[in-house]
């Protein structure tokens, strides 16, 4: 009995260690939960009428055609929180109910409805928003940027900031519009990036518009793969006849782009949304409809 008692005593402590040594490692945190589908909503957040649209072609297609250029907000409902891409043209115009007139009465800009009305629809404010990122930083694309500058981590290219800072400040380019980006929580990219790590928000380098210029490509469960092309393609006819607008930073880049923006499109067999384009926008689920 005093053997076996011996046995257990030092045996004891051998199993204990053992079973120690073979336990699983603590668990990581648990990924986003992938079974819960990525959903992109479609926000009005503003238009601009033109007495001509000339400068979206370099070789005159629209010369003195009067048109109109949409200028809206979308944002992307994921397991890992909501993200804002592009943020339109700003709510303070909305307080001018007939808009207002740029450029000595050649651009009207109206906004009929405000981001964060839209966003109260679906219970959210503006503090609810964890990212923002924006195709390019002209005005009409970060008009309501700084309402995130606060509680969202914002998403820029690098190059493009570093240019729409730069003296004088670039046609179209109003810093104090994102003059947030001083003090918010800043994500400096400058190429592709894979916004939440599980290759259904991804954003791709697009210069040529601007130097720092993005699009957005989504992959949605039911959906299928979505492009977002911020300020690339104007209109439906810049994609379908490559018109490159004249303030553009780049011809060469602007062409490069539509090259490569085309070859992902048909491989992901995305439907591409030229975010400009008032019956690309028009073709969307009405908010607060979405795509899923």
């Amino acid at each position: 009995m005093s053997n076996r008692k011996t046995c257990l005593s030092l045996l004891g402590p051998l199993l204990f260690a053992a079973a120690a040594y073979a336990a699983p490692p603590p668990e990581k945190p648990a990924a986003p939960a992938l079974t819960d589908d990525v959903r992109l909503y479609a926000l009005d957040c503003g238009h601009l009428d033109f007495k001509s649209l000339g400068m979206f072609s370099d070789t005159g297609d629209y010369d003195g055609k009067p048109g109109r250029i949409v200028a809206p907000c979308f944002l992307i409902r994921h397991p890992a929180g909501w993200m804002l891409w592009d943020a339109g043209l700003g709510d303070q115009i909305a307080q001018s109910p007939q808009g207002v007139e740029l450029f000595g009465g050649l651009v009207h800009e109206q906004v009929p409805v405000t981001l964060v009305a839209q966003l109260k629809t679906l219970g959210l404010a503006p503090k609810d928003i964890r990212v923002v990122a924006f195709s390019h930083l002209h005005e009409d694309h970060v008009g309501n940027a700084n309402l995130f500058a606060k509680t969202s981590t914002w998403i820029i290219n690098d190059k493009e900031l570093a240019w729409a800072k730069s003296e004088p400040s670039p046609l179209r380019v109003d810093p104090a519009l994102f003059s947030g980006a001083e003090s918010a929580d800043v994500k400096h990219i400058d190429g592709d990036f894979d916004v939440f790590g599980d290759g259904r928000v991804i954003i791709l380098k697009a210069p040529g518009h601007t130097p720092g210029h993005q699009v957005l490509l989504l992959r949605l469960k039911k959906t299928g793969a979505v492009m977002l092309t911020g300020g690339l393609y104007p209109l439906r006819e810049n994609r379908m006849q490559k018109r490159v607008p004249s303030i553009n930073v780049s011809r060469a880049d602007t062409l490069a782009t539509f090259d490569r923006m085309e070859k992902i499109a048909a491989v992901q067999k995305a439907r591409v949304v030229a975010q400009g384009d008032p019956a690309d926008f028009a073709a969307l689920p009405k908010f607060p409809a979405y795509l899923e």
